[in-house]
């Protein structure tokens, strides 16, 4: 089997689309002998931030020596960014045996009745290759919600950690923070810890509650104490108990979900079930990237690339823009899907760019570019639909070198996974 062959297998799972339940991946990994339950984990879920959490949680692991799976989605460029060890992605070999070795289990399960996704599968995949890699410890990001979703699998995980919580996927996990809380406190189990970022009092009322219910002891991020000195696109220096530190991550939002990966690590460290020095948190830091969130792309002018898509992430992009870019004349281009709150996120964006270049996603899901451009005509008077994300951002470049102002693509991570090699490689 071919590399190619192997992808194309995956990806024609994806007409099965997103369905919760643990049913189906547990009948999977049985038959594949329970990999899951060989591997230590640090459990992450929430609506914004799981992705730069999970970076740090698995930079900080690596540099202290510990063999790291790392298991994110979705991925920006390619494929194997869903699954990596420590900080690299799994070899193309490496995939495709895994593939070779799973996929007639998987068309048996379907012959029987059992259909497996394309995420249950390459959560699956990834469950087998970090066993047979003998991974020491294993960051591993829901998917959606927490409950049902089938990374929920394992068993109790060293520490579960919990992102911020905001109003995404309501069809599927509820149409309140608090239903959403509910989802996501899924992953707390009995004989674990949990972590949690500043939360809505709502959500942390949700999350206070599970943690009282199962006896799990809370810590909460905001309580490390932080003290930022400087915060800018290229990333922060900060202080904590008393040694000086940098992430490359920029935006304040970052300082909230570090300071959530590093409680957890402490406190891992505290029981003794971790080990690590300053020195290790220090490079780990240093190294921890997490494409296409605040990523500035060009210095001059300034070229940045988010992957908000909601609410939540709009509103920590619309704070990073006042921070960073106060009163530059910005050129923004965007594409979403139709499935997103788009109309509460264009109401966040208000006033903050200059012009606004709409253009199409490749994605089924998509929402066309000029349906989005009429509604941002609402809040903008200068906007236009393009055919593609290069000739807007091509036009957007020049219009940024030409006024001295800066670029902004945003909206999603599908669009920012079609014009990140382009910008880079332009």
């Amino acid at each position: 089997m071919t590399y190619e062959t192997a992808l194309a297998k995956i990806h024609s799972l994806l007409t099965f689309g997103s369905r919760p339940g643990l049913d189906r991946m547990r009948a999977f990994l049985d038959r594949l002998g329970n990999p899951q339950d060989r591997l230590r984990y640090i459990h992450v879920a929430g609506t914004n931030g799981k992705g730069s959490t999970c970076a740090v949680l698995s930079a900080v692991l690596t540099a202290a020596g510990y063999k790291t799976g790392l298991f994110i989605s979705p991925y920006i460029t390619d494929f194997r960014e869903r699954i990596q060890i420590n900080g690299q992605m799994i070899a193309k070999e490496t995939l495709t045996a895994a593939v070779e070795q799973t996929f007639p289990v998987l068309e048996q399960l379907n012959a029987e009745g059992v259909v497996i996704t394309e995420f249950e599968y390459v959560n699956a995949l990834a469950f087998l290759i970090y066993a047979q890699e003998s991974c020491d410890i294993v960051v591993l990001e829901t998917g959606m919600g927490g409950l049902l979703d089938c990374t929920n699998v394992i068993a109790p995980p060293l520490c579960a950690v919990i992102t911020a919580i905001g109003l995404d996927h309501t069809a599927i996990l509820g149409d309140t923070i608090e239903k959403i809380a509910a989802q996501k406190c899924g992953i707390i189990k009995s004989g674990s810890a949990v972590v949690t970022s500043p939360q809505e009092r709502a959500a942390m009322q949700v999350i206070e509650q599970t943690a009282a219910d199962k006896n799990v002891p809370l810590f909460k991020a905001a309580d490390l104490p932080v003290e930022v000195s400087e915060c800018t696109l290229r990333g922060s220096r900060f202080t904590l108990y008393g040694e000086e530190y940098f992430i490359r991550l920029a935006g304040w939002h970052q300082i909230e979900n570090m300071s959530a990966a590093l409680t957890a690590l402490f406190r891992l460290r505290n029981k003794k079930q971790l080990s690590f020095t300053e020195a290790h948190v220090r490079e780990g830091l240093q190294n921890a990237v997490n494409p296409a969130r605040l990523e500035l792309l060009r210095a001059q002018p300034p070229v940045l690339l988010d992957g908000a898509h909601n609410p939540n992430g709009i509103a920590a992009l619309e704070r990073a823009i006042e921070d960073f870019l106060p009163g530059a004349p910005i050129t923004c281009v965007m594409g979403m899907l139709a499935d997103k709150d788009v109309d509460s996120s264009i109401l966040l964006l208000k006033g903050l760019f200059k012009r606004v270049y709409t253009v199409p996603v490749g994605n089924p899901r998509a929402l066309d570019a000029q349906s989005l451009a009429e509604k941002f005509r609402r809040v903008c008077s200068d906007v236009t639909a393009f055919d593609s994300p290069q000739q807007a951002f091509d036009q957007a470049l020049a219009a940024a070198e030409q006024e001295n102002g800066a670029v902004l693509i945003c909206g999603s991570l599908y669009l920012a996974g079609e014009i990140r090699p382009y910008i880079i490689g332009g």
